[in-house]
């Protein structure tokens, strides 16, 4: 250890950092070697640069930023959306998808001291927010005869007690072996001086490395290896604080393959100009999001001639990636956005500095800023009432109380939703696939009447009742 303790002491003194010692004489042995291992871990280099970077404002110069082409999932017709269908139901059929996702924060903002994945929204929903999630991938199971993998990034403040959580709800059901755990990267927090907070108890005050580190953290946990070895050709990702997110998707994973794209990214209309949320567009001709933190206010008002927002497509943080986009993603560090917040620290001279406005400078990737390594990428307009329902604030919007009631609802207009999405798929299926179609949609509470005829392709026509589904002209486009 005296060796490390050395080593550590130079490299502070070269980059001025000595502070981070401030407390090292006081610990055991252990919290010792915690501290020299943080230490020597850190690239002073990279955080010395991005401190140099707060000191400028984010310029697109000459960058050529325009709308972004997107697909209206609503607006989609019969016959793309059973292709798109098809498409991903061969892919989640074929034990080719597995789900990502992003859990490393605790439930702070909320009130709730641990993991926030263990939030529950309350008041007629007792489910966690994993519990919720789980829910979705049960069902995926079931519906296409799958068990489909789940890796959940966690951090290290958080891991312990998200997989003890899992352990206690018995995996909610899934198989254990298919739900795998991996930690998030960090970079220490930096003072408006330049210097790395010391934490209230001397070790370096780090925090998560946003997002866009879920690439380098799966490469680096082995995530991406292990993908291989199980033939997952398609990923989605999403964070674990939206409550409705679409976790396994036929039509998103088929939208990508039909438009030869590596990447699928779903968004929702923006509510008004001043929603704080990113936005799809495209720079210099890739796809890219201008965070809302950086976007102009001229850019977030432009309206088309029909009125609407030329930037209006919130990226939700819900996207889908092919293994090869991931593993090429994964091989360089995304660039870091910078964030000045409110921290508490250990002064120069040991005393705990609490604070009451923003005084430090966290460093975070997003997970967007991949995009722009891609050639191109698909964009799935979908419904905020169906896929949206963020727990971020403790109240006000994007709360628990908006998530309830749009998961609440969304329960409620289930069997409506899954009998419209039964009515838009081609009533011509395989004689071998009728049974397995029958039970499906029996399963879901769809009624329908078969009425059909065998003809020499083997082929069987089922026409779709009209009772209780609102697709009485979808039917009869389709025939």
């Amino acid at each position: 250890m005296e060796n490390k303790y050395i080593q550590a002491k130079e490299i502070l003194k070269k980059y001025g950092q000595e502070q981070l010692l401030i407390n090292y004489d006081k610990f055991s042995d252990k919290d010792k070697e915690k501290l020299l291992n943080q230490i020597l871990n850190i690239d002073f280099e990279l955080v010395l640069s991005l401190y140099e970077k707060t000191k400028e404002k984010v310029n697109f110069g000459e960058s050529k930023i325009e709308p972004i082409e997107y697909t209206d999932k609503e607006k989609i017709s019969n016959k793309e959306y059973e292709e798109y269908y098809n498409l991903g139901k061969n892919i989640i059929q074929n034990n080719q998808y597995a789900v990502v996702t992003m859990a490393g924060g605790q439930g702070t903002r909320l009130g709730h001291k641990a993991p926030k994945g263990t939030f529950t929204i309350g008041k007629g929903v007792s489910k966690s927010l994993f519990e919720a999630l789980s829910d979705t991938i049960k069902e995926a199971n079931e519906e296409f005869g799958v068990e489909i993998p789940w890796y959940i990034m966690t951090s290290e403040e958080n891991n312990i007690q998200t997989i003890s959580f899992f352990e206690e709800n018995k995996y909610f059901g899934l198989n254990k072996n298919n739900v795998i755990f991996f930690t998030q990267g960090k970079l220490p927090m930096v003072g408006t001086n330049g210097k790395i907070l010391v934490d209230e108890k001397g070790f370096v005050k780090e925090a998560a490395d946003g997002h866009g580190g879920v690439f380098e953290s799966m490469a680096r946990n082995h995530v991406i290896e292990d993908m291989e070895k199980r033939n997952i050709k398609w990923i989605f990702i999403a964070g674990v604080d939206n409550v409705l997110a679409k976790m396994v998707d036929p039509i998103a994973t088929g939208l990508a393959i039909k438009k030869g794209v590596l990447a699928t990214g779903k968004s929702v209309v923006k509510r008004n100009p001043s929603e704080k949320v990113g936005v799809f567009c495209k720079k210099n001709g890739k796809p890219y999001v201008v965070e809302y933190t950086e976007i102009s206010k001229e850019m977030s008002e432009k309206t088309d001639k029909n009125g609407e927002l030329l930037f209006g497509e919130s990226h939700i943080i819900t996207n889908l990636f092919n293994i090869e986009a991931l593993k090429e993603i994964s091989k360089n560090k995304l660039p870091y956005h910078i964030a000045f917040k409110k921290a508490n620290y250990m002064n120069e001279i040991g005393e705990i500095v609490i604070s009451t406005e923003p005084n430090a400078y966290k460093f975070e990737s997003f997970i967007f800023d991949a995009f722009e390594r891609l050639e191109d990428m698909a964009i799935l307009r979908v419904k905020r009432e169906e896929e949206f329902a963020p727990v971020k604030n403790a109240d006000g919007l994007d709360s628990p109380d908006t998530a309830r009631e749009l998961y609440l609802n969304y329960i409620e207009n289930k069997n409506n939703l899954k009998k419209i999405e039964y009515s838009k798929i081609s009533k011509v299926i395989n004689i071998e696939d009728y049974n397995n179609t029958i039970e499906n949609i029996n399963k879901n509470n769809i009624d329908i009447m078969p009425d059909y005829n065998v003809n020499e392709n083997k082929k069987i026509d089922i026409k779709q009742a009209e009772q209780k589904v609102a697709a009485k002209n979808i039917i009869q486009e389709n025939e």
